[in-house]
């Protein structure tokens, strides 16, 4: 299975209008779970059409292993069905008038393979994917889960290099979402296909990928694993995007008590700061200690109010107020406090996130001309819910 490369790729459906997509330099490796995120119009759907070969690119290149599949500098175009693609789209797409069995056959039709072949490929994929039970019923008699497995099968049989997927499962309720989302773990484990999956939603971005590109206003804002794009986003926009509830960001130049105890707290320990930049905290980083137990000088400590209490089944958001400053803690340990008390909360440094004023995050600071050594945090330890 080949690498898909863009180099430099624009896409420009309009003269004199924006680039839906704008100077895009991605890899995916072979046998990558790549997952595009982003909110709507950020260019991820635009980008897979691109890769299917679906829509031309303005300028730039991709190149699916060794061969160019699209480049106007080069001349070069390959169509879809030339680039042993499978597509899963939104809608489903299954032949209404043909029955499960007859729809998964059909790509293999028309790569002309004989009858006993045929039979052996659709056998295989419906067991792997649990629908064999349904092989003579026509798409109208199964649920918005069995048809996604049909539309699963169908791609899956004709073997194909590279599994393009858009949103496929927004239309699937919360139970069927879950269930399939652990059915393309299991497909992509056991065939070991390349897979990109466009989304939007970032819970199914961080659970299914082993590779997150983050995409905003057609350019690329961040490539990494589930953990990176969570603890170290490059910027705000990264970091704001992905998380629930949000993380907490904090404008250190706003003249609010908050900011001033926040900022007081990172000069005394890390020496002067960037001008204008702001902190991110994770809800699920701050912790709550007793009244009576000794603050650590090391960490962050502050006092809270507690505003309201948001039970979410098996965790609980805590909205609380420091001073004028709205902030929100994610906890799976049972609340002892009540709308009202004050709270005590710690911080430890290295779940403080800085970001300069043009949002881009930075390490901590220099002091003494020796970088601060601070342990990263143990992923066993972080509480992120997937």
């Amino acid at each position: 299975m080949p690498n898909i490369h863009l180099h430099q790729v624009c896409k420009q459906f309009d003269r004199g209008a924006g680039h839906a997509v704008d100077q895009l330099d991605l890899l995916i490796n072979e046998g990558e779970f790549m997952c595009i995120l982003g909110p709507s119009g950020c260019g991820k759907t635009t980008t897979l059409r691109m890769i299917a070969g679906l829509e031309n690119v303005s300028s730039g290149k991709i190149v699916l292993g060794d061969t160019i599949v699209d480049s106007k500098e080069d001349g070069v175009f390959l169509s879809s069905e030339k680039r042993k693609l499978g597509l899963v789209f939104q809608s489903y797409a299954l032949w209404p008038h043909m029955t499960v069995e007859k729809n998964i056959e059909f790509g293999l039709k028309l790569q002309k393979l004989d009858k006993k072949k045929r039979q052996d490929i659709i056998q295989s994929v419906m067991e792997t994917l649990g629908i064999e039970k349904y092989r003579s019923r026509y798409p109208s008699q199964l649920s918005g889960g069995q048809q996604q497995r049909v539309a699963l099968a169908r791609m899956l049989a004709v073997q194909p290099n590279i599994l393009l997927m858009d949103e496929p499962l927004s239309n699937l309720d919360a139970r069927l979402r879950l269930e399939m989302r652990t059915e393309l773990k299991r497909i992509h484990s056991t065939y070991n296909t390349t897979i990109v999956f466009v989304t939007h939603d970032q819970w199914e971005a961080m659970a299914l990928a082993t590779k997150i590109a983050v995409m905003k206003d057609g350019e690329l804002q961040q490539v990494g694993t589930p953990n990176d794009i969570y603890d170290r986003p490059e910027n705000r926009f990264v970091a704001e995007f992905v998380g629930t509830p949000p993380i907490n960001i904090v404008e250190l130049d706003q003249p609010s008590l908050c900011s001033e105890l926040i900022k007081r707290y990172l000069e005394n320990n890390l020496g002067n700061l960037e001008a204008n930049c702001s902190v991110g905290i994770r809800p699920e980083r701050i912790k709550i200690t007793g009244l009576e137990d000794t603050p650590d000088i090391k960490v962050l400590n502050l006092k809270a109010r507690l505003e309201s209490i948001l039970p979410t089944g098996g965790s609980w958001i805590l909205e609380l107020s420091i001073a004028d400053h709205k902030i929100h803690i994610n906890t799976q340990i049972p609340p002892s406090h009540v709308e009202g008390d004050t709270m005590n909360l710690s911080i430890s440094p290295q779940d403080i996130l800085l970001f300069n004023a043009d949002g881009k995050r930075f390490d901590w600071p220099l002091i003494n001309n020796h970088q601060i050594s601070i342990p990263k945090p143990n992923n066993d330890e972080l509480g992120v819910m997937l």
